[in-house]
């Protein structure tokens, strides 16, 4: 299995795992699938930006997808990324969500980010314990927060520290 960067080529597999994760899973909180060209200006979008979108590739199959994006839109938050990690349904369970996720910490560690967030629906017991197992540590729960399926779903954040680093302004990663 390969991790590589995502390119152009891998558009509809990606748009195909995220709304095959739209219809039948908790994972997204969205209740509209998206079409290729908004996949597209997604990839885009994280590239400009200097983000990654990672994907896991077997035989010539996406089967699955990494990225992240900023935590929240303000200075202060500039050291700290959340990230979504999307396996195909028929891939689970075979460690694409590990080797992506440790390809992702890696680059968010390389753009010199201090801390990657996760927010998993409550239920999600398989990611969270992957999480568990990468370092990821239990920060908050903000029940009902979001709704799918005609359930109030509840929001586990965890997180990963990445560096030792005390001085947010320092170059240096320690």
């Amino acid at each position: 299995m390969e991790i590589r960067d995502a390119h152009r080529g891998d558009i509809a597999p990606i748009t195909a795992i995220y709304n095959d994760a739209v219809e039948h899973t908790t994972a997204i909180w969205n209740d509209r699938t998206v079409d290729t060209a908004d996949r597209e200006r997604w990839l885009t979008d994280r590239q400009r930006i200097g983000y990654p979108v990672l994907v896991a590739v077997d035989d010539g199959e996406v089967l699955g997808y990494a990225s992240f994006g900023d935590w929240r839109a303000f200075d202060g938050y500039r050291h700290t990324v959340e990230h979504s990690v999307y396996v195909r349904g028929d891939a689970q369970g075979r460690g694409v969500g590990r080797l992506l996720m440790n390809a992702l910490i890696e680059r968010a560690r390389s753009l010199g980010k201090h801390v990657m967030v996760a927010g998993i629906e409550a239920g999600n017991i398989g990611s969270i314990r992957l999480h568990e197992r990468l370092g990821f540590t239990r920060v908050g729960l903000l029940p009902e927060v979001g709704t799918k399926f005609g359930s109030w779903l509840d929001l586990v954040f965890l997180q990963l520290i990445l560096d030792a680093r005390t001085d947010p302004d320092s170059s240096q990663i320690v």
